[in-house]
């Protein structure tokens, strides 16, 4: 795989959508969670989103419950939480794994291509981010601690 855009993944609502279908977009991929001290961050990733959307951004939330249980809903409570407390706009995908042998295709692809603090793969917790550019290709990694609106310094020069 050479890109982001080699993969698929299900929609929230259930539908399989191939991720070249980003083609030419910037992408922030976060794995997310409804219960997580960091939850919050969904304010400022809606707001990424809608400031930059016109100008090529596209902010992809992936819930996980591998971290504290703190996404214990099933997808149709995700997308409410999301939707009612946040507003969320953003796509949402179904729930999946980001670690072990089971981890999503795309989440075994971006840890590979941009690996955390001294060279580790996995992910350490939930709103980890990595930011892509318009060719697929991963820029850059993330932590949870990350806030959005650190990161839009990275974010919008790549938009011109």
């Amino acid at each position: 795989m050479s890109s982001v855009y080699d993969f698929s993944a299900n929609t929230i609502d259930g539908q399989s959508i191939k991720l070249d279908a980003y083609k030419g977009k910037t992408l922030l991929i976060v794995n997310v969670a409804s219960k997580c001290g960091f939850t919050p961050q969904y304010k400022g990733l809606e707001a990424l989103y809608k400031k930059y959307k016109d100008k090529g951004l596209v902010v992809l939330g992936f819930p996980c419950d591998q971290f504290g249980h703190q996404e214990p809903g099933d997808e149709k409570e995700i997308m409410e939480f999301c939707s009612l407390t946040y507003d969320v706009d953003f796509p949402m995908f179904a729930k999946i794994k980001v670690n072990g042998d089971d981890a999503h295709p795309l989440y075994k692809y971006l840890k590979n291509e941009e690996k955390g603090i001294l060279g580790t793969t996995n992910i350490k917790w939930n709103f980890t981010k990595f930011l892509v550019d318009k060719t697929g290709k991963v820029l850059k990694r993330y932590g949870s601690i990350d806030t959005p609106d650190s990161i839009d310094k990275d974010i919008a020069p790549l938009l011109a």
